[in-house]
């Protein structure tokens, strides 16, 4: 303990004194924000590693009072955390998102905590918005727009959305990122690189170093609208067969990489049930269709938009057709799955679906688990060790069940903190993305029905037998090849 609190001392003694020196050689320059933003970092940090260390000094491990006060540290750690994010903004908003949505790897007082970011994100002024366009678009908003809605349709941490009426009569939704945002991510990242490698020098068993390099990876991609606006088209191709979806058309003369224009599609949040009453829509035929886009994009295309929060899935009954649709949007952040990966993962669903125990292990040390592999299928799954000894799709989920993996995720965190450093990056995302469309379903009630498994299966078995089929072709030439060359041996041989 009195090491670690050295430790401790000696980091902020640090982060002071770097935060001084650097204040002194650029003149005491407030404007720089970089300042500013590392020093709030650096002593939330340094507190809540304090608030660790000293809150169980007396306390005998495995006792309910040392639960009590592990949940109340969290809670407290949790809130600082929070309040970081909404002073910094930007990039420390999207990961504290990131770290609200995995509900079922992290303990439940940070993942209830820091789900508020989703509604504190930031607002631009509009003078901010005009220049943005301004510079990109190379004009004035009067010229591009009949009207223009001054206040935000939705504010997110990256970017906000403003409702317009196009010249033409079109109405379309403007997609404007903070002006601060691409000049600080970088910095950013570089902040929380190097506190997070300072907890894990104090907390060996704190091992979150995969968030850093998923942001180094992700958040130059989110910030490129025009690659959005790709990633938009590419699936809305991939997925033409699928009536209910519907993902908002991309106007390229109007976008650039800070500004993606797009169709305007109003609807309700996936989550608001009582839209869907007023409106007669069905949540279960939601939730399965929900299920059958997911599993074509995982399983079969291996091409997955991994950010279904409510905010950007949307139900509404088309105006034309008075069918149900499901309107996707914030196509930024996707993740491409290698084949090999993919099959492997629809392999593993198969055994986990069937409760084959083999093949739940096999796929599993395949996918990079190794002996934490009974740990792998609980966290992918969010079902109980018992539930996928019996196949996941024979018994139902119950409260207690559910309580119990939450609970879990308090209890084991130092192995799922390993666990996550130790599959391939590829996993990681698509944990998230999982940990969001089950809070889907719990709020809808349709958690684990039989259709979203059979879904699963008929997707997981079309990408196998595609795999076979092409597998095969692959080897026909080369059979036809060897032919070849022996007719032509035995000939010469003649």
């Amino acid at each position: 303990m009195a090491g670690q609190l050295l430790k401790v001392s000696s980091l902020a003694t640090a982060v002071f004194a770097s935060s001084g020196f650097y204040l002194y050689n650029r003149q005491l320059n407030l404007n720089d924000l970089t300042v500013i933003r590392f020093g709030r970092a650096a002593a939330t940090t340094v507190v809540i590693s304090l608030d660790y260390l000293t809150a169980f000094k007396h306390v005998e491990y495995g006792t309910e009072e040392y639960w009590a006060i592990r949940s109340k540290v969290h809670l407290r750690s949790a809130e600082r955390l929070r309040d970081l994010c909404c002073a910094n903004r930007g990039t420390f908003i999207k990961v504290g998102q990131h770290l609200g949505a995995l509900d079922y790897l992290l303990p439940q007082e940070y993942t209830s905590t820091l789900k508020v970011l989703h509604s504190r994100a930031p607002q631009s002024s509009m003078e901010e918005v005009k220049q943005v366009i301004r510079e990109d678009l190379s004009k004035e908003l009067s010229e591009l727009f009949v009207s223009f809605e001054e206040k935000p349709q939705g504010a997110a941490s990256l970017a906000q959305v403003h409702k317009a009426v196009l010249h033409d009569g079109r109405t379309v939704a403007i997609k404007v990122q903070h002006p601060k945002v691409q000049r600080q991510m970088s910095r950013d990242i570089a902040v929380m690189e190097v506190l997070l490698r300072a907890v894990h020098w104090l907390f060996p068993d704190f091992a979150f170093m995969w968030l850093v390099e998923e942001a180094k990876k992700n958040m130059p991609l989110e910030l490129d609208f025009l690659n959005e606006g790709h990633n938009a088209e590419r699936l809305a191709n991939m997925l033409a067969h699928l009536p209910f979806l519907k993902i908002p058309i991309i106007h390229w003369d109007l976008s650039t990489k800070r500004i993606l224009t797009m169709e305007f599609a109003e609807g309700g949040q996936v989550n608001d049930k009582d839209y869907m009453k007023k409106h007669s829509i069905n949540v279960n035929e939601i939730s399965e269709n929900l299920g059958k886009m997911y599993s074509e994009m995982i399983f079969v295309h291996g091409f997955v938009h991994c950010d279904p929060h409510p905010g950007n899935v949307l139900v509404r009954k088309c105006p034309q057709s008075k069918k149900t649709e499901i309107i996707l949007l914030d196509h930024g952040l996707y993740q491409v799955l290698q084949s090999d990966f993919r099959l492997d993962y629809c392999r593993l669903w198969q055994a986990l679906i069937k409760g084959d125990m083999s093949g739940v292990e096999r796929y599993s040390l395949r996918l990079g688990a190794g002996d934490l592999y009974p740990l792998f299928a609980c966290v992918l799954t969010a079902r109980s060790w018992a539930a996928i000894n019996v196949g996941i799709s024979s018994v139902s989920v119950t409260h207690s069940e559910d309580v119990e993996i939450r609970t879990n995720a308090a209890l084991y965190l130092p192995q799922i903190s390993e666990l996550l450093n130790r599959v391939p990056r590829q996993m990681l995302l698509l944990l998230k993305t999982n940990d969001l469309l089950r809070g889907i379903e719990t709020t809808l009630q349709t958690r684990a029905s039989s259709s979203s498994f059979i879904n699963m299966s008929r997707c997981c078995i079309r990408a196998m037998a595609r795999s076979e089929r092409l597998n095969s072709y692959q080897r026909g030439p080369r059979m036809e090849s060897w032919g070849t060359l022996h007719v032509i041996f035995v000939s010469s041989d003649a």
